[in-house]
């Protein structure tokens, strides 16, 4: 090893133990997430970035379960809106008891709620906390976000769960190792990145603004770094297990381009959206067309779900599909979750929302069939497609994007990012692997060394 090496691996802060080894394990757990369970219990503090369907809520639950028999204290779940019926399901097909509480009651050892309802909640109840969804912090406002955060670093038991850490949003990694009392964000980039602020080659190159970049020979002790506090998974492979009765159907993506009927102001003929503005305005001319196509697509009877981003689409297809149900910004908090699970238990066939109110931690297995007006959020349009493409699913998936003849610079961009995050959630896997393996042989070289007298 290098001296610059050393002196990496000297200021990394890798992460260390804070927990135990584990007092509880269902049996009904897949061998990859006992696996996964069993590092996050023996860490402490640590985070599971998996994908959609592979289980984080059964790990959490597991997690919590050992922190409570080891402690003798409860833990808090908190989960985005709606989630926490399905996690109170999930807990008794594995035989955790876990209840929800509305106003900072401990509702019972494993108590879940809300991230809006955290100011209810007393710390000092309780000995360990979980953040399901944790990449959903970044779209709470400022004051919210550090209400989570200082009573996240005040557990001594914290665990992160979610699928959409981006792994090249460095300060996403960075936030959520300061959560877990690990490196700060800004102490993270200080010592393993250098920023490229005044390099105009850089911003040439990738034409955008310019982006942190790993110093020198960096690179692997900050995968290192991460694999001390983290695991990333995709599929049970990349852990080394069978990925067997987990491998998904196919998914169908199908484009529907509508014609626009409006004429900007000063123009002939109608001409497709150009820029960020005009496409807005084709968004809004063309609502009536896009929403008669949607209502077209789903004259069908299984379950489907229209996904939206305006007011006035949800409202107009609510009117256009026949028994349609409507989860708005509007409704209370338990008008929407009651929506939702009516949704899940079959009472409700067509159901319409937006990505942010209903693209997060809910299972819609049961429903393979639904519709997209694209945006230039993927994340969005990933997580609405995982809430029914995601381990679990028994059908091909099908996802009809309803869109506007000027919305094809759209759909580039999504395929971009979608690639984008493809290449970069494998490079995090396999610098992980790669890491735990150089991590594994330090191990064995450390145990093999002759003592000093000898």
């Amino acid at each position: 090893m290098t001296s610059y090496e050393q002196f990496i691996e000297g200021k990394g802060n890798y992460g260390e133990d804070h927990g135990f080894e584990p007092l509880f394990m269902p049996d009904a757990m897949f061998d990859f997430q006992k696996e996964m369970a069993s590092i996050a219990i023996r860490k402490g503090r640590f985070a599971l970035f998996e994908d959609c369907g592979l289980g984080k809520t059964v790990q959490y639950l597991t997690w919590a379960q050992n922190v409570v028999q080891k402690t003798n204290k409860p833990v808090l779940i908190l989960t985005p809106l709606a989630v926490a019926p399905q996690v109170v399901r999930e807990g008794e097909k594995f035989g955790i008891f876990c209840k929800r509480a509305h106003h900072g009651e401990v509702a019972a050892d494993i108590t879940i709620s809300n991230y809006e309802r955290l100011e209810h909640f007393d710390h000092n109840d309780f000995s360990g906390v979980v953040l399901d969804e944790s990449s959903i912090l970044k779209n709470f406002d400022g004051s919210r976000r550090t209400m989570i955060t200082e009573f996240m670093r005040k557990m001594p038991y914290r665990l992160l769960a979610t699928a959409t850490a981006a792994p090249n949003d460095y300060i996403e990694l960075g936030t959520s190792s300061e959560a877990l009392g690990y490196l700060g964000h800004m102490d993270m980039l200080a010592r393993f990145f250098r920023n490229e602020q005044n390099n105009i080659a850089t911003k040439r190159k990738f034409g955008e603004a310019p982006k942190w970049t790993f110093k020198g020979h960096a690179e692997i002790q900050f995968w290192r770094w991460v694999c001390s506090w983290a695991r990333a998974l995709r599929k049970p492979s990349d852990l080394g297990f069978d990925d067997g009765p987990l491998i998904l159907p196919a998914l169908v993506e199908n484009r529907h381009v509508v014609e626009t009927r409006k004429i900007r102001n000063g123009m002939l003929f109608a001409l497709p959206a150009a820029n960020l503005p005009e496409q807005r305005e084709e968004k809004k001319n063309t609502i009536q067309e896009r929403c008669e196509k949607v209502a077209e697509l789903l004259s069908h009877n299984r379950p489907a779900i229209a996904w939206c981003h305006l007011n006035d689409e949800g409202k107009l297809l609510k009117e256009l599909i026949p028994g349609a149900v409507e989860v708005s910004g509007t409704d209370s908090d338990q008008a929407k979750e009651e929506k939702f699970m009516a949704f899940v238990d079959g009472q409700i066939t067509k159901l319409i929302t937006k990505p942010k109110i209903g693209a997060l931690g809910l299972n819609f297995q049961h429903c393979h069939d639904m519709t997209y007006f694209p945006s230039h959020s993927y994340e969005q349009y990933y997580q609405g497609v995982r809430r029914c493409w995601r381990f679990g699913q028994k059908n091909q998936v099908n996802v009809d994007l309803v869109m506007t003849e000027g919305e094809g610079r759209v759909m580039d961009n999504l395929a971009r990012k979608a690639v984008q995050a493809e290449e970069m959630f494998g490079r995090l896997v396999a610098e992980m692997n790669n890491s735990m393996t150089i991590n594994r042989k330090r191990e064995i070289t450390k145990k093999q060394e002759l003592p000093a007298w000898l």
